[in-house]
Protein backbone atom coordinates (compact mmCIF):
# COMPACT_ATOMS: atom_id res chain seq x y z
CA UNK A 1 0.00 0.00 0.00
CA UNK A 2 1.18 3.50 -0.81
CA UNK A 3 0.50 6.72 0.29
CA UNK A 4 1.32 10.69 0.39
CA UNK A 5 0.76 12.36 4.32
CA UNK A 6 -0.18 15.77 3.51
CA UNK A 7 -0.45 19.12 6.39
CA UNK A 8 -0.83 22.13 7.54
CA UNK A 9 -1.32 23.63 3.50
CA UNK A 10 -3.14 26.10 4.93
CA UNK A 11 -4.72 27.60 1.65
CA UNK A 12 -5.95 30.92 2.06
CA UNK A 13 -2.82 32.11 3.71
CA UNK A 14 -1.28 35.59 2.91
CA UNK A 15 2.29 34.86 3.60
CA UNK A 16 4.49 38.22 4.80
CA UNK A 17 1.10 40.67 4.25
CA UNK A 18 2.20 44.24 2.76
CA UNK A 19 5.48 42.92 0.91
CA UNK A 20 5.55 42.87 -2.32
CA UNK A 21 5.67 39.60 -2.54
CA UNK A 22 2.79 38.30 -0.50
CA UNK A 23 0.19 38.07 -3.15
CA UNK A 24 2.69 35.74 -5.03
CA UNK A 25 3.27 33.70 -2.23
CA UNK A 26 -0.26 33.49 -1.82
CA UNK A 27 -0.69 31.52 -5.24
CA UNK A 28 2.25 29.73 -4.55
CA UNK A 29 0.25 27.88 -1.63
CA UNK A 30 -2.32 27.09 -3.79
CA UNK A 31 0.49 25.94 -6.89
CA UNK A 32 2.32 23.15 -4.70
CA UNK A 33 -1.36 21.78 -3.84
CA UNK A 34 -2.31 21.27 -7.20
CA UNK A 35 1.38 19.95 -8.79
CA UNK A 36 1.13 17.50 -5.43
CA UNK A 37 -2.21 16.50 -6.75
CA UNK A 38 -0.95 16.34 -10.40
CA UNK A 39 1.86 14.11 -9.34
CA UNK A 40 -0.52 11.60 -7.88
CA UNK A 41 -2.30 11.86 -10.63
CA UNK A 42 0.23 10.61 -13.50
CA UNK A 43 1.89 8.14 -10.34
CA UNK A 44 -1.20 7.00 -8.20
CA UNK A 45 -0.75 6.12 -5.12
CA UNK A 46 -2.90 4.27 -2.75
CA UNK A 47 -4.17 7.00 0.12
CA UNK A 48 -3.82 11.03 0.54
CA UNK A 49 -3.84 11.58 4.36
CA UNK A 50 -4.51 15.53 5.18
CA UNK A 51 -3.77 15.91 8.80
CA UNK A 52 -5.36 19.19 9.78
CA UNK A 53 -5.28 22.50 8.52
CA UNK A 54 -5.70 21.73 4.71
CA UNK A 55 -7.21 26.06 4.89
CA UNK A 56 -5.73 28.46 6.51
CA UNK A 57 -8.82 29.73 8.21
CA UNK A 58 -12.51 28.86 7.84
CA UNK A 59 -12.66 27.69 3.99
CA UNK A 60 -15.45 29.09 1.22
CA UNK A 61 -17.81 27.55 -0.42
CA UNK A 62 -15.65 27.93 -3.89
CA UNK A 63 -12.64 26.82 -2.05
CA UNK A 64 -14.17 23.59 -0.99
CA UNK A 65 -15.67 23.26 -4.53
CA UNK A 66 -11.76 23.51 -5.98
CA UNK A 67 -10.44 21.12 -3.92
CA UNK A 68 -13.26 18.69 -4.44
CA UNK A 69 -12.44 18.99 -7.85
CA UNK A 70 -8.77 18.47 -7.50
CA UNK A 71 -9.66 15.42 -5.31
CA UNK A 72 -11.85 14.14 -8.50
CA UNK A 73 -8.88 14.00 -10.99
CA UNK A 74 -7.53 11.58 -8.80
CA UNK A 75 -10.41 8.67 -8.38
CA UNK A 76 -8.38 5.80 -7.95
CA UNK A 77 -6.52 7.46 -4.28
CA UNK A 78 -9.10 7.42 -1.68
CA UNK A 79 -8.86 11.13 0.18
CA UNK A 80 -9.30 10.85 3.98
CA UNK A 81 -8.50 14.58 5.80
CA UNK A 82 -9.79 16.15 8.85
CA UNK A 83 -10.44 19.95 10.41
CA UNK A 84 -7.46 21.40 12.40
CA UNK A 85 -7.25 24.45 15.01
CA UNK A 86 -7.19 26.88 12.16
CA UNK A 87 -9.78 25.55 9.82
CA UNK A 88 -11.93 23.93 12.91
CA UNK A 89 -15.81 23.18 11.93
CA UNK A 90 -17.40 26.30 13.37
CA UNK A 91 -21.66 26.48 14.12
CA UNK A 92 -21.72 28.13 10.44
CA UNK A 93 -18.65 26.12 8.61
CA UNK A 94 -19.07 25.16 5.00
CA UNK A 95 -17.82 21.55 6.44
CA UNK A 96 -21.19 20.83 8.26
CA UNK A 97 -23.06 20.22 4.87
CA UNK A 98 -20.58 20.13 2.07
CA UNK A 99 -21.17 17.19 -0.18
CA UNK A 100 -17.90 15.48 -1.14
CA UNK A 101 -16.55 13.13 -3.78
CA UNK A 102 -17.21 9.53 -3.71
CA UNK A 103 -13.07 8.82 -3.31
CA UNK A 104 -13.25 11.52 0.03
CA UNK A 105 -13.33 10.55 3.48
CA UNK A 106 -13.87 13.32 5.76
CA UNK A 107 -13.70 13.14 9.64
CA UNK A 108 -16.64 15.45 10.69
CA UNK A 109 -16.98 13.88 14.36
CA UNK A 110 -14.94 15.82 16.99
CA UNK A 111 -14.88 11.98 18.30
CA UNK A 112 -11.86 9.82 16.98
CA UNK A 113 -14.06 7.48 14.91
CA UNK A 114 -12.33 4.69 12.73
CA UNK A 115 -13.18 4.06 8.72
CA UNK A 116 -12.64 1.05 6.79
CA UNK A 117 -11.40 1.06 3.29
CA UNK A 118 -13.27 -0.45 1.29
CA UNK A 119 -11.31 -1.55 -1.25
CA UNK A 120 -8.02 -2.30 1.11
CA UNK A 121 -7.43 -4.21 4.45
CA UNK A 122 -6.83 -0.84 5.96
CA UNK A 123 -8.29 1.25 8.92
CA UNK A 124 -7.63 5.11 9.22
CA UNK A 125 -9.05 7.11 12.44
CA UNK A 126 -9.37 10.50 12.62
CA UNK A 127 -11.28 13.45 14.28
CA UNK A 128 -12.11 17.04 13.57
CA UNK A 129 -10.93 20.42 15.88
CA UNK A 130 -14.66 22.25 16.63
CA UNK A 131 -12.60 24.66 18.32
CA UNK A 132 -8.94 26.78 18.03
CA UNK A 133 -7.96 24.85 21.02
CA UNK A 134 -8.01 22.00 22.70
CA UNK A 135 -6.12 20.92 25.97
CA UNK A 136 -7.63 17.62 26.07
CA UNK A 137 -5.04 14.20 25.05
CA UNK A 138 -7.71 13.10 22.54
CA UNK A 139 -5.49 10.48 21.07
CA UNK A 140 -4.32 9.47 24.65
CA UNK A 141 -6.28 6.60 24.75
CA UNK A 142 -6.04 5.50 20.44
CA UNK A 143 -5.27 1.73 19.92
CA UNK A 144 -6.31 -0.06 16.74
CA UNK A 145 -9.80 -1.69 16.67
CA UNK A 146 -8.24 -4.90 16.16
CA UNK A 147 -4.70 -6.87 15.21
CA UNK A 148 -5.37 -7.62 11.75
CA UNK A 149 -5.17 -5.10 8.70
CA UNK A 150 -2.96 -1.99 8.23
CA UNK A 151 -3.88 1.18 10.98
CA UNK A 152 -3.55 4.64 9.97
CA UNK A 153 -4.05 7.61 12.53
CA UNK A 154 -4.73 10.81 11.55
CA UNK A 155 -3.41 13.61 14.22
CA UNK A 156 -3.97 17.09 14.38
CA UNK A 157 -1.73 18.75 17.84
CA UNK A 158 1.60 18.31 19.83
CA UNK A 159 1.42 21.04 22.29
CA UNK A 160 -0.46 21.88 25.38
CA UNK A 161 -3.09 24.35 23.43
CA UNK A 162 -3.71 22.05 20.58
CA UNK A 163 -4.17 18.61 21.66
CA UNK A 164 -1.12 17.44 23.28
CA UNK A 165 0.13 13.74 22.87
CA UNK A 166 2.53 11.69 24.60
CA UNK A 167 4.39 10.16 21.61
CA UNK A 168 6.17 7.53 22.69
CA UNK A 169 2.50 6.07 23.71
CA UNK A 170 1.15 6.34 20.33
CA UNK A 171 4.22 4.64 18.54
CA UNK A 172 3.67 1.90 21.18
CA UNK A 173 -0.21 1.95 20.50
CA UNK A 174 0.27 -0.48 17.14
CA UNK A 175 -0.81 1.95 14.66
CA UNK A 176 0.98 0.90 11.20
CA UNK A 177 1.69 5.02 10.69
CA UNK A 178 0.19 7.73 12.80
CA UNK A 179 0.10 10.57 10.56
CA UNK A 180 0.53 14.16 11.84
CA UNK A 181 -0.22 17.61 11.48
CA UNK A 182 0.12 21.19 13.15
CA UNK A 183 4.07 21.55 13.73
CA UNK A 184 5.03 22.96 10.63
CA UNK A 185 8.44 21.90 10.58
CA UNK A 186 8.47 18.49 9.03
CA UNK A 187 10.03 15.51 11.75
CA UNK A 188 10.21 11.92 11.25
CA UNK A 189 9.87 10.60 14.43
CA UNK A 190 9.87 7.04 13.61
CA UNK A 191 9.63 4.78 11.10
CA UNK A 192 5.71 4.67 11.59
CA UNK A 193 5.30 8.49 13.20
CA UNK A 194 5.89 11.92 11.11
CA UNK A 195 5.02 15.63 10.87
CA UNK A 196 4.84 16.00 7.66
CA UNK A 197 4.96 19.73 8.22
CA UNK A 198 3.45 22.79 5.92
CA UNK A 199 3.48 22.23 2.69
CA UNK A 200 4.80 25.87 2.07
CA UNK A 201 6.49 28.10 4.34
CA UNK A 202 3.58 30.02 6.23
CA UNK A 203 5.88 32.59 7.73
CA UNK A 204 9.33 34.04 8.19
CA UNK A 205 9.93 31.94 11.48
CA UNK A 206 9.18 28.36 9.19
CA UNK A 207 12.69 27.90 8.02
CA UNK A 208 14.12 25.02 6.30
CA UNK A 209 12.72 22.55 3.64
CA UNK A 210 9.08 21.82 2.82
CA UNK A 211 7.00 19.12 1.54
CA UNK A 212 5.31 15.92 2.20
CA UNK A 213 5.59 12.97 3.42
CA UNK A 214 5.60 9.23 0.65
CA UNK A 215 5.39 6.36 2.43
CA UNK A 216 5.10 2.15 2.02
CA UNK A 217 3.35 -0.32 4.19
CA UNK A 218 3.57 -3.67 3.48
CA UNK A 219 4.55 -7.49 5.35
CA UNK A 220 7.91 -5.95 5.86
CA UNK A 221 6.54 -2.70 7.89
CA UNK A 222 6.20 0.69 7.31
CA UNK A 223 8.98 2.69 5.20
CA UNK A 224 8.35 6.62 4.98
CA UNK A 225 10.75 9.36 3.26
CA UNK A 226 10.30 13.36 3.11
CA UNK A 227 10.03 14.54 -0.11
CA UNK A 228 10.84 18.67 -0.84
CA UNK A 229 7.95 20.33 -2.46
CA UNK A 230 7.95 23.80 -1.51
CA UNK A 231 8.51 26.62 -4.58
CA UNK A 232 10.79 28.75 -1.78
CA UNK A 233 11.96 28.33 1.82
CA UNK A 234 12.84 31.01 4.72
CA UNK A 235 16.29 31.41 5.70
CA UNK A 236 18.50 33.29 8.17
CA UNK A 237 21.31 34.88 6.87
CA UNK A 238 24.16 35.82 9.00
CA UNK A 239 26.59 38.47 8.01
CA UNK A 240 29.88 39.41 10.39
CA UNK A 241 30.54 43.38 9.70
CA UNK A 242 33.97 44.75 10.25
CA UNK A 243 35.08 48.36 11.72
CA UNK A 244 36.17 49.06 8.25
CA UNK A 245 32.46 48.23 6.38
CA UNK A 246 30.13 51.42 5.51
CA UNK A 247 26.51 51.33 5.62
CA UNK A 248 26.65 51.02 1.85
CA UNK A 249 29.40 48.19 1.53
CA UNK A 250 26.67 46.29 3.91
CA UNK A 251 23.82 46.64 1.94
CA UNK A 252 25.90 45.42 -1.33
CA UNK A 253 27.28 42.50 0.22
CA UNK A 254 23.45 41.26 1.49
CA UNK A 255 22.43 41.58 -2.34
CA UNK A 256 25.38 39.12 -2.70
CA UNK A 257 24.35 37.06 -0.52
CA UNK A 258 21.26 36.60 -1.44
CA UNK A 259 22.25 36.10 -5.05
CA UNK A 260 24.52 33.14 -3.67
CA UNK A 261 22.02 31.56 -1.60
CA UNK A 262 19.55 31.61 -4.25
CA UNK A 263 17.35 34.94 -5.42
CA UNK A 264 13.83 32.57 -5.15
CA UNK A 265 14.31 32.55 -1.24
CA UNK A 266 13.14 34.80 1.68
CA UNK A 267 15.54 36.15 3.80
CA UNK A 268 15.56 36.88 7.52
CA UNK A 269 18.99 38.90 8.14
CA UNK A 270 20.88 39.03 11.33
CA UNK A 271 24.12 41.71 11.05
CA UNK A 272 26.93 40.71 13.91
CA UNK A 273 30.27 41.40 14.54
CA UNK A 274 31.73 45.38 15.03
CA UNK A 275 31.52 48.21 12.96
CA UNK A 276 33.30 51.96 13.15
CA UNK A 277 31.57 53.90 16.36
CA UNK A 278 30.40 56.59 13.41
CA UNK A 279 28.44 53.97 10.51
CA UNK A 280 24.72 53.23 11.46
CA UNK A 281 23.26 50.62 9.43
CA UNK A 282 19.96 51.39 8.12
CA UNK A 283 17.38 48.33 8.74
CA UNK A 284 14.57 49.89 7.00
CA UNK A 285 16.69 50.27 4.03
CA UNK A 286 17.58 47.07 4.13
CA UNK A 287 14.11 45.31 4.71
CA UNK A 288 13.20 47.17 1.68
CA UNK A 289 15.72 45.03 -0.59
CA UNK A 290 14.50 42.49 -2.62
CA UNK A 291 13.27 38.85 -0.91
CA UNK A 292 14.39 40.80 2.41
CA UNK A 293 11.86 39.36 5.28
CA UNK A 294 13.49 41.03 8.66
CA UNK A 295 16.87 42.60 9.06
CA UNK A 296 18.25 42.79 13.11
CA UNK A 297 21.01 44.33 13.68
CA UNK A 298 23.38 43.12 16.69
CA UNK A 299 26.50 44.68 15.37
CA UNK A 300 28.79 46.27 17.93
CA UNK A 301 30.00 49.91 17.85
CA UNK A 302 34.16 49.40 18.37
CA UNK A 303 36.08 51.01 20.77
CA UNK A 304 39.54 50.71 22.14
CA UNK A 305 38.73 50.44 25.85
CA UNK A 306 42.27 50.76 26.58
CA UNK A 307 42.91 53.38 24.85
CA UNK A 308 40.25 55.44 25.96
CA UNK A 309 40.58 55.08 29.30
CA UNK A 310 43.78 56.08 30.03
CA UNK A 311 43.10 58.90 27.65
CA UNK A 312 39.98 59.84 30.14
CA UNK A 313 41.13 58.78 33.31
CA UNK A 314 39.97 61.84 35.57
CA UNK A 315 36.86 62.27 33.33
CA UNK A 316 33.05 60.50 33.08
CA UNK A 317 34.17 58.44 30.23
CA UNK A 318 37.20 57.05 31.95
CA UNK A 319 34.94 56.66 35.33
CA UNK A 320 32.47 54.82 32.91
CA UNK A 321 35.07 52.21 31.90
CA UNK A 322 36.27 51.47 35.15
CA UNK A 323 32.91 51.00 36.77
CA UNK A 324 32.17 48.50 34.48
CA UNK A 325 35.42 46.22 34.67
CA UNK A 326 34.74 46.43 38.13
CA UNK A 327 31.41 44.82 37.61
CA UNK A 328 31.79 41.05 37.89
CA UNK A 329 29.52 39.97 34.62
CA UNK A 330 30.38 37.49 31.10
CA UNK A 331 32.99 39.22 29.03
CA UNK A 332 30.75 39.29 25.88
CA UNK A 333 27.78 41.26 28.10
CA UNK A 334 30.90 43.66 29.43
CA UNK A 335 31.66 44.16 25.70
CA UNK A 336 27.99 45.19 24.74
CA UNK A 337 27.49 47.75 27.91
CA UNK A 338 30.94 49.30 27.23
CA UNK A 339 30.26 49.83 23.55
CA UNK A 340 26.68 50.75 23.82
CA UNK A 341 27.31 53.32 26.68
CA UNK A 342 30.54 54.55 24.74
CA UNK A 343 28.43 55.22 21.74
CA UNK A 344 25.89 56.59 23.55
CA UNK A 345 27.92 59.04 25.42
CA UNK A 346 30.11 59.94 21.91
CA UNK A 347 26.63 61.34 20.58
CA UNK A 348 25.24 62.85 23.28
CA UNK A 349 28.77 65.09 23.55
CA UNK A 350 28.70 65.86 19.69
CA UNK A 351 24.94 66.33 19.69
CA UNK A 352 25.27 69.68 23.08
CA UNK A 353 28.87 70.79 21.17
CA UNK A 354 26.15 71.38 18.10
Amino acid sequence: MRFIHLADVHLGAVPDRGCPWSKEREEEIWSTFRRVIAGIREDPVDLLFISGDLFHRQPLMRELKEVNYLFSTIPDTRVYLMAGNHDFISRDSFYNTFEWNSNVIFFRSRELTCVKDPRLDVYVYGLSYYDREIKDGLYDQAVPVQKEGIHILLAHGGDEKHVPMQKKQLMAAGFDYVALGHIHKPEIISGGMAYAGALEPIDRLDTGEHGYIYGEIDTDGTRIQFCPAACRSYKDLVLESDTDMTAGEMEHWLGQQIQIEGPENLYNVLLKGYRDADIVYDTERMKGMENVVSVKDETLPWFDFERLYNDNADNLIGMFIKKVYQMPMPEERREKILSYGLQAMYHGRSGNQG
